[in-house]
């Protein structure tokens, strides 16, 4: 069984999830990058010297050694590689092992997002939501959100469908908001204990043992029979279309 930390909330400070390799995720803020999945990225995609500097970085990291974890993974960013981009810029963010820098975060943010690191889009709608690093912009945090979500980003998902049902950065829409989380629960999202901050709904808190289906059992308070079943044919439909144009 996967283990879990109780989150703390801090409305001033940045929450980002940087877990260990056995994916445990701990809580500082809003942002999650999951290193063990960075790393499956990685392994996947890089040749094994760059696997073993990236793990290194993620050894040193675990064990709170953020110098030698920095060490390893600013080559591995200056190279163009997106997971090290990515844990570099949490790293940024929450000022570990460097001063914290919500600006360079965003940066190194961005190029691994538009490299198509889904994490980082992720990451990407969060800060552009909370106004860490540049100025609040809900329609850009669902752009980015809509980018992991079309790649199955369970969490992405989640969150677009927060944005819809609160009318931030879209028109309010309960069906869409239904289709994402229900979209997202069937993505895994139902399964995971959730111990990160994941958006909330007209302010609740959605955090510590709650899920995709909370939110979805939430919204379908407020619509008809006639919109929860529009809103299973399009998730039906989008699932489909692999997540493309929902």
């Amino acid at each position: 069984m996967r283990a879990h930390c109780h989150p703390t909330r801090s409305p001033s400070t940045l929450r980002l999830h940087i877990p260990r390799i056995c994916c445990q995720t701990f809580p500082m803020r809003n942002l999650t990058a999951i290193l063990c999945l960075t790393l499956a990225v990685l392994l996947g995609s890089a040749g094994m010297s760059w696997s073993a500097d990236f793990q290194k970085g993620v050894d040193a990291y675990n064990r709170g050694d953020y110098a030698t974890a920095l060490r390893e993974w600013k080559p591995l960013a200056e190279q163009g590689n997106a997971p090290a981009q990515t844990n570099l810029g949490v790293m940024y963010a929450k000022g570990r092992g460097v001063p914290q820098n919500f600006e360079t975060a965003m940066k190194l943010h961005t190029l691994a997002a538009e490299q198509g690191n889904v994490l980082a889009q992720f990451n990407l709608g969060l800060m552009y939501e909370d106004g860490h690093g540049v100025p609040k912009n809900y329609k850009t945090a669902v752009r980015w959100y809509r980018l992991g979500a079309e790649q199955g980003y369970a969490r992405a998902q989640s969150n677009l469908g927060a944005m819809y049902a609160d009318g931030q950065g879209v028109l309010q829409d309960y069906v869409r908001a239904h289709m994402w989380f229900n979209i997202a629960a069937s993505s895994g999202h139902e399964n995971i204990m959730e111990n990160v901050t994941v958006r909330r709904m007209g302010g609740v808190f959605i955090g510590f043992n709650k899920n995709a289906v909370t939110n979805r059992d939430i919204v379908a308070k407020r619509m008809t029979p006639a919109d929860i079943s529009a809103a299973q044919t399009l998730a039906r439909e989008c699932v489909r279309k692999k997540y493309k144009e929902c």
